[in-house]
């Protein structure tokens, strides 16, 4: 078996890493343990602005804008979700499985004639396991109108990663082709899909798929800090203006805290899909920690990932990348009022003492009590 990873070009990467340590004595946590991290991550870390939303509860460090001290925004602030939209991505898919229109079996050549010759599975797509590679470090991030058929053809352009359901490796392309299938099987646009099925019966209003040609955040929003694919000789810049309609179904979703709170306890409060369903999605799953990159104990289903909590148990969700912020959080049973959350930086967590940050700040609100 080849060694599970993460593609170092992955611009809207999914953020699964897990707890590597308890943020506070167990029966000693409260929601001062909450800013105490955030405060890390501005203090410390150098972030300029950071958030985390459980409950009813917003906490809030740094400023919305470097150098501004403007306050940072709350939970009703726009924010790309980046790799978050794959959950979104991947309820869609199984709403189409659950209704008989689309098989987890079922080749994905079916629907789309790039992969004709290609022995992918609708399942694999959605679990990772289906060896196509990444076509991001491909781009040429000057091209703003290239098409997903385009973009395809660049990952196609490289030998697989593994023979199909082999292994398990994190690439966007894998959600680029769902998106594809989406459409085949609808006959419309994904994001129409999406917006049908997910985005409008739960009421999420400021949940929107950017337009072509959209580089803004609509509504209140902090502003992002990062290194521009498009340009990297200038260093880290503002960013938050990103065409944001180019990530498609792997990454282009923008939503608010209170929103993507709302769409995982609708996930799991059996809202958007069967029981069964929802069961497969967090259940049939590669274990993909203790191998250097992903700590022991996190595990990756159809576009939700589970972790472990420092206080016991485990929580479900996702997590994004993107040059301007990272976005984490999800949904843990039995945590009554406090058992979602959502966290995020105005600036990407790169893999060392900022990530562990802004997991350790998920940890602790979700653990908040002690509560198991």
């Amino acid at each position: 078996m080849m060694r599970r990873r993460l593609t170092a070009a992955v611009l809207f990467a999914a953020t699964v890493v897990g707890v590597t340590a308890p943020v506070a004595a167990a029966g000693g946590r409260d929601t001062d343990a909450v800013q105490q991290q955030l405060d890390r991550l501005v203090e410390e870390d150098g972030v300029p602005g950071a958030l985390a939303f459980a409950g009813d509860r917003t906490h809030t460090a740094g400023t919305a804008e470097a150098g501004s001290g403007r306050e940072m925004v709350g939970s009703d602030g726009s924010v790309r979700i980046a790799s978050n939209t794959k959950s979104f991505t991947s309820v869609a898919v199984m709403r189409l499985v659950t209704e008989g229109r689309l098989g987890l079996n079922e080749r994905a050549g079916r629907h789309v004639p790039l992969l004709a010759n290609s022995a992918v599975t609708v399942r694999q797509l959605l679990s990772q396991t289906s060896g196509l590679p990444e076509y991001v470090g491909l781009m040429d991030w000057t091209d703003l109108d290239v098409t997903d058929e385009e973009l395809l053809t660049l990952a196609l352009s490289q030998e697989p990663l593994f023979e199909p359901g082999t292994d398990w490796a994190y690439t966007n392309t894998n959600y680029l082709v769902l998106g594809m299938v989406i459409e085949a099987v609808t006959g419309d646009d994904f994001r129409a899909y999406v917006e049908d099925t997910i985005i409008t019966p739960l009421g999420l209003q400021h949940t929107y798929w950017p337009e072509r040609g959209e580089f803004g955040l609509r509504g209140e929003h902090a502003h992002n800090y990062g290194v521009s694919p498009a340009d990297p000789a200038a260093g880290v810049t503002d960013l938050t203006e990103l065409p944001g309609h180019l990530f498609g179904a792997a990454g282009g979703l923008v939503s608010t805290p209170e929103e993507l709170n709302t769409f995982w306890e609708a996930l799991f409060g059996g809202e958007l899909l069967p029981r069964w369903a929802v069961w497969l999605m967090t259940h049939d799953v590669s274990a993909v920690g203790g191998d250097g990159v992903f700590p022991a104990g996190t595990r990756y289903g159809y576009g939700v990932a589970s972790f472990p909590l420092s206080c016991g148990g485990r929580y479900y969700g996702h997590g994004g990348d993107l040059p301007g912020d990272t976005v984490l959080g999800g949904w843990a049973p039995g945590r009554g009022d406090d058992r979602t959350v959502t966290a995020y930086t105005t600036t990407m967590a790169v893999p060392g003492h900022t990530r562990t940050h802004l997991q350790e700040t998920v940890d602790a609100a979700l653990c908040a009590d002690g509560r198991r």
